[in-house]
């Protein structure tokens, strides 16, 4: 199992940049890969970016050049971060840490709220 807990959410104008951050723990050794994703109300949850286990990274055309995902590895625990900058209202969403492991299980987060206001 795979507990994933993610933060950095909040506020702000557009414009301007946030970093979310998504702590992974319990048998992190499986994890294969990570991804954000967002829903905002009354849409479907979209994919916002990936990383592979060996750092290969993909994102949707419409988000490129604004959002950075990458990842970090400590002793017990794996670090997802996603950068955003130049945000816009519709940027407006629940985002989510998910990960997979080698059998393609898949484990996601609560979510954090980012809110960007016009």
């Amino acid at each position: 199992q795979v507990q994933l807990v993610e933060s950095g959410g909040g506020l702000v104008q557009a414009g301007g940049s946030l970093r979310l951050s998504c702590a992974a723990s319990g048998s992190i050794s499986s994890i294969n890969g990570m991804s954000w994703y967002r829903q905002a109300p009354g849409k479907q949850r979209e994919l916002v970016a990936d990383i592979t286990s060996i750092g290969s990274t993909t994102y949707p055309d419409s988000l490129k050049g604004r959002f950075t995902i990458s990842r970090g590895n400590a002793k017990n625990t794996v670090h997802l971060y996603l950068q955003m900058n130049t945000l816009i209202p519709e940027d407006t969403a629940v985002y989510y840490c998910y990960a997979w492991d080698s059998r393609l299980r898949g484990y996601w987060g609560r979510g954090t709220q980012v809110t960007v206001s016009s």
